[in-house]
């Protein structure tokens, strides 16, 4: 199901609570989240970390399956089973939605499943029609993250500026044969090396060097995408004796995969 993000507000909200998550089923199809600065250095600690390109413009992601629309990190039950969760999950069900005149403003997933009746649930407003106490920690998390994005877009701005991104060589192997995955960058650590003391401060000054090698550090990770795939279709064979391995019926050999279009 698609989310359907609405703007916050009295005249719509004022009547209404929200429930906080206690699945991550929501994020079972995202195949790539996106990260900021501030997060990359724990992220790292157990996610795979590439670099997507969208519009021409790049941004860190953590890898979370190599598949469309799989998110290797979120159990068949919601649960989630390895690792950082990234803070783009752990807003939901608010985001922060930006307006044409470049305002920020509170949107929530109407149909998240999360919203329901007053007096249920954590309410939107306070008496005063301020946030409530508990939105209001939301809404302060978000902004945080929102900040360290734009940080993020400046690094990375960087690390693209001074040619130090390259495709990541990666091959997804199944019964089904060798599938090449395409869309994912690293870092180039012989261009990084290259890079003359001026470039070299130039990169770091604005945080790219956290950016480059939180990534190219994260790259040790990659082998938990395959054991988390053979961990689900375990689990997925064990209910049903006849169930395939996971991907082997849509795999085709020699076809690609590409993560160009993923968000």
């Amino acid at each position: 199901m698609m989310p359907n993000f609405q703007v916050v507000s009295h005249e719509r909200h004022g009547h209404k609570g929200w429930l906080r998550y206690t699945s991550y089923a929501f994020a079972m199809r995202e195949t790539v989240l996106p990260l900021t600065l501030a997060e990359l250095p724990k992220a790292m600690m157990s996610l795979p970390i590439a670099f997507i390109e969208q519009a021409g413009v790049f941004q860190p992601v953590a890898v979370m399956g190599l598949q469309p629309a799989q998110n290797l990190f979120v159990a068949p039950d919601g649960r989630w089973v390895h690792g950082y969760v990234p803070a783009a999950c752990r807003g939901y069900p608010f985001r922060i939605g930006h307006t044409p005149e470049g305002g920020q403003v509170l949107c929530v997933d109407e149909d998240s499943g999360l919203l329901v009746d007053a007096p249920d649930g954590e309410g939107f407003f306070a008496e005063d029609g301020k946030p409530a106490a508990s939105l209001q920690q939301v809404i302060d998390f978000l902004l945080a993250t929102e900040q360290s994005r734009t940080q993020t877009a400046a690094a990375v701005a960087v690390l693209q500026a001074k040619q130090l991104l390259k495709p990541l060589p990666l091959v997804l192997r199944s019964e089904a044969g060798d599938q090449a995955v395409a869309g994912l960058f690293q870092l180039d650590e012989e261009a990084l090396n290259a890079l003359s003391p001026d470039d070299l401060a130039a990169v770091r000054d604005v945080g790219g060097l956290v950016a480059a090698y939180c990534q190219l550090l994260s790259l040790q990770h990659l082998s938990v995408l395959g054991q988390l795939a053979e961990a689900q279709a375990k689990a997925a064979a064990a209910q049903v004796a006849s169930a395939p391995a996971l991907g082997a019926d849509t795999l085709v050999a020699g076809d690609t995969l590409n993560f160009s279009g993923f968000r």
